[in-house]
């Protein structure tokens, strides 16, 4: 068992190809579809792969897709925990347009999940020795009840296990309801944690530092996409920049992210390296192509250039 362990509700296989032209009513040739096990946790325990790390993939799959779904997994050497669902794993279509270079990406509705397999999940968590962090991450499937992030978090609590949670609305306002070490929102869920509409930059600070005066959080980073990132503790507030670069797709990179400040704490890096290393990873995840991670080239080349500044 890693001391890492991610958890993943609603995986997908991601397929990706090019097409010369989107158009309506043709027939488009497509180039050799790409297939990869994507979804919150899975991206994160892929990533930390990619950076040299271990990390033990818990989630739920069924049906001949989530086979497939596993297969890619090993294929990868990534450590598997698997919950077998009625259901099928659900899969993702992401298409390039060449001649426009814009990419669409069309997200299908996950499988209904039953209440005996959701609660083997939570079971086996509860059974888990040996953890130093546990990643919940992604979107929650039908049947799950939307404090699934809030239960798996106080499990986490009572282990002791570092709970980071990288989620969108309720479960997301849930979650931050049992306290847990990193919350990892962007400015539209950080807005929606407040009660606001929206959340401007020179907000984020105020906004966050309140989350964990409030007792929501140890540690508050707050992805601003090519912005960079906002680190909040009750010690310390840092904006934290990346350099410019040419972003071909962002799908993954605020994945990579939280796999880099993991990372960086796994190597006993201070928090404000550990979240500079998550921004280098989410930064090298935008320059390439599809669904594809974080390259632990394009990082070691980042890290340095990622500037921090006191707030």
């Amino acid at each position: 068992m890693s001391k890492i362990i991610t958890v993943t509700l609603n995986p997908a296989i991601d397929k990706s190809t090019t097409v010369p032209v989107l158009v309506p009513e043709k027939k488009l040739k497509c180039t050799q579809p790409v297939f990869e096990p994507g979804g919150g946790g899975i991206n994160v325990a892929r990533a930390i792969k990619k950076l040299g790390g271990n990390a033990t993939a818990l989630y739920l799959a069924g049906g001949y897709t989530g086979t497939f779904f596993t297969q890619l997994l090993e294929k990868e050497q990534i450590d598997t925990r698997v919950i077998e669902i009625a259901k099928h794993t659900r899969e993702n279509l992401i298409v390039f347009d060449s001649s426009s270079n814009l990419q669409y990406r069309f997200g299908m509705p996950g499988p209904v999940v039953e209440e005996k397999e959701w609660k083997k999940l939570l079971s086996i968590l509860e059974q888990m020795d040996g953890i130093s962090y546990l990643v919940a991450s992604g979107s929650v499937p039908a049947g799950v009840p939307v404090d699934i992030f809030a239960r798996i978090a106080s499990i986490a609590k009572k282990k002791k296990i570092r709970c980071i949670v990288d989620t969108s609305g309720e479960a997301l306002q849930l979650a931050a309801s049992e306290a847990v070490y990193l919350l990892k929102p962007n400015l539209g869920e950080l807005a929606s944690l407040v009660g606001a509409e929206e959340i401007e930059i020179g907000m984020v600070n105020d906004v966050a530092g309140k989350l964990v005066a409030n007792g929501k959080c140890e540690v508050v980073v707050v992805s601003m996409g090519a912005a960079g990132a906002m680190l909040v503790t009750k010690d310390e507030a840092h904006r934290i920049t990346a350099p410019v670069v040419k972003r071909i797709s962002t799908v993954g990179a605020g994945d990579s992210m939280v796999a880099g400040i993991v990372m960086g704490l796994m190597k006993n890096m201070s928090m404000s390296d550990a979240a500079r290393y998550g921004v280098a990873c989410g930064t090298a995840a935008t320059i390439n192509p599809g669904t594809e991670l974080c390259r632990l080239e394009d990082v070691e080349r980042l890290f340095p250039q990622i500037q921090l500044s006191h707030r």
